[in-house]
């Protein structure tokens, strides 16, 4: 991993990457000390332009990035680095720099919208209508569209498939909120089966 920090003046930007979510944490820039001593420790150290000096994130909040992978760029002038975070991330006390809402993709930015339609009580809309029927209703209509799936797996028609597919995961997400729970409940109960 050969990095041309000449390039760049010597500071090249640095994208910090959660490794379980993929979830884009932060941005930051190293010089080549702080690439060796992040290489060496295991744990992101970035230039602080504002500090002027070497600054080990997490230093003063605790909240370090070990690091799990390193990748340069096709250029020789960007870093990713794929951490696991011991905490929130950015200093607003969100998990990233970038906010919760338009980093973790569109299933979360659905479950967003369905959980507005029930908030909001949108009266023309599929998703408030069938909360409305309650919790039986609601899973029965997961049960429904998982046996959809599972019938459609077994034919050869991938179309079919991928709308029941889609047809469940909306369903749901609609269950997650009867329940009072979210999508990144379940997904941190994965992640810690993957560790």
């Amino acid at each position: 991993m050969k990095i041309d920090f000449n390039k760049t003046d010597g500071l090249v930007p640095v994208i910090i990457q959660d490794d379980n979510t993929l979830q884009v944490l932060m941005l930051g820039y190293m010089n080549e000390e702080a690439f060796e001593k992040t290489k060496k420790e295991k744990m992101v150290t970035f230039f602080s332009r504002s500090k002027n000096r070497l600054w080990t994130k997490g230093e003063e909040s605790g909240n370090f990035l070990r690091v799990k992978n390193m990748t340069i760029d096709c250029d020789n002038d960007t870093i990713l680095i794929k951490t696991i975070p011991t905490n929130t991330v950015c200093h607003t006390g969100s998990f990233s720099c970038f906010g919760e809402k338009d980093v973790k993709g569109f299933l979360y930015e659905l479950e967003e919208k369905i959980n507005q339609r029930i908030d909001d009580k949108v009266e023309d809309s599929y998703t408030y209508s069938l909360f409305q029927k309650g919790i039986n209703k609601i899973a029965q209509k997961v049960g429904e569209e998982a046996v959809e799936l599972v019938i459609e797996a077994k034919d050869d028609n991938d179309k079919l498939f991928k709308n029941e597919a889609a047809d469940l995961l909306y369903h749901f997400l609609i269950l997650l909120k009867a329940k009072n729970l979210h999508l990144k409940d379940i997904e941190k109960i994965l992640i810690a089966r993957n560790k």
